[in-house]
């Protein structure tokens, strides 16, 4: 069987089958802006994922297939939603991390801490595990996404 993969930048990120997976495969919710306040304000300790264009960050494919393990190794303490790069755009300023994809874990909707980019699984387990323990503390930055003219989509910082 041949799957074809999107080739362009800006594809829609669901017409990646590892992407489209976290909905029909994982069951994780998908977070819009519409949704993104009461998900992110839930009980107990969340993960939001935010993806990026897989045409521009490789990275995110992988991290598509990384996540649900995370997911299953934290079960049931651990609630994902995912915000397609739209989304993600729009809302990874509150939460300063600098690379992508990222992702950030909440606590009683409050900011514990984020992983940005890729790591080892070990990194992942350690770095995970104690934010699953960590008190909430502030974001490291809260600002307006600044863009000059012409200026690409996909950057958290001015």
């Amino acid at each position: 069987m041949t799957i074809t993969m999107p080739l362009a930048a800006g594809a829609d990120a669901m017409a990646y089958p590892l992407i489209a997976q976290l909905f029909t495969r994982h069951g994780f919710t998908d977070v819009r802006s519409a949704n993104f306040e009461a998900f992110a304000a839930r009980p107990g300790r969340t993960l939001l994922l935010f993806l990026e264009d897989p045409f521009r960050y490789k990275e995110t494919l992988d991290l598509a297939v990384i996540v649900p393990e995370i997911a299953r190794a934290f079960a049931p303490r651990l609630a994902v939603g995912v915000l397609l790069p739209e989304a993600a755009r729009e809302h990874c300023v509150r939460y300063g991390f600098r690379r992508w994809p990222a992702f950030v874990i909440l606590a009683d909707g409050k900011y514990v801490g984020a992983v940005d980019g890729l790591r080892n699984w070990d990194e992942y387990m350690t770095e995970v595990g104690h934010l699953m323990k960590a008190a909430p503390k502030r974001a490291p930055t809260v600002g307006i996404a600044v863009k000059g003219e012409g200026e690409g989509a996909g950057e958290c910082h001015a």
